[in-house]
């Protein structure tokens, strides 16, 4: 029998809260009723959005963080404990973007995309685990990307495809772990989504272009088409949607 979320369950933490998808989903579940701690690596950006959230009438923090940094992911949860309660969902959404081809790519490139997304997703996890153990329920929701499926949309994104696809194979794993436990781990992997970070990647215009001219919906995709995703996995409704990978991209794979 599906377990139905409790008033209790209703603290979501959301990595990358600051812009973008991570942005758009603290404050779609915000307006569903979730109290929200906003973790970022960008102070003002955390703040901002947790003062929309609490402009909403939900409690809400905005906490620094920086998720490849092991330290850093548990003092920061430690705080959202500390201030809101423990933790019910989570919503792994930090990353970092950049096109640079192979014969470009040193090592420390390669190594700081793995670190801030599929390092940064495990920690987090990790520090949500047990919280949501403990309470016999939790939702797990790990924004990958297309590109972990189909390699991406061009040249010079191997290193994020890798990432991406090793979010992927970490999701579906850990939902053996948590299924016992009733807690469902999902992965989101969004197509192209125009949000500061993809726009500050370095690809130009014209490649953007060329990405929606071969869509079926024949637009760029928006960062609240990802929180609706988002707001469906942790969802009553989703109860026994677990290890899936959903991908809204506009129709460009399918």
């Amino acid at each position: 029998m599906a377990v139905a979320m409790e008033s209790s369950n209703r603290i979501a933490v959301v990595t990358g809260g600051g812009s973008g998808i991570g942005r758009a989903s603290a404050r779609k579940l915000a307006a569903l009723g979730f109290d929200i701690a906003v973790l970022d690596i960008d102070p003002v950006r955390a703040n901002t959005v947790a003062e929309e959230v609490l402009a909403s009438g939900r409690r809400a923090c905005g906490l620094i963080v920086d998720v490849a940094v092991e330290d850093s992911v548990r003092t920061t949860f430690d705080a959202v404990r500390s201030r809101l309660g423990p933790i019910s969902v989570l919503v792994s959404s930090a990353g970092i973007a950049d096109f640079t081809t192979m014969d470009r790519m040193t090592a420390a490139t390669f190594d700081r995309m793995i670190a801030v997304h599929l390092r940064g997703t495990f920690l987090c996890c990790r520090e949500s685990f047990t919280d949501m153990a403990q309470q016999r329920f939790g939702r797990i929701v790990n924004i990958a990307s297309v590109a972990g499926i189909n390699g991406g949309g061009g040249p010079g994104l191997s290193h994020y495809a890798a990432a991406k696809a090793g979010i992927i194979g970490f999701t579906k794993a850990l939902s053996f772990e948590g299924g016992p436990l009733g807690i469902t781990v999902n992965a989101i992997a969004p197509g192209l989504i125009d949000t500061p970070l993809t726009r500050g990647a370095g690809a130009p215009d014209s490649l953007y272009d060329a990405i929606v001219a071969r869509l079926p919906l024949r637009r760029i995709g928006q960062p609240e088409d990802i929180a609706g995703a988002v707001a469906y996995l942790v969802s009553d409704d989703a109860s026994w949607v677990t290890g899936q990978v959903l991908s809204p991209n506009g129709g460009g794979s399918v």
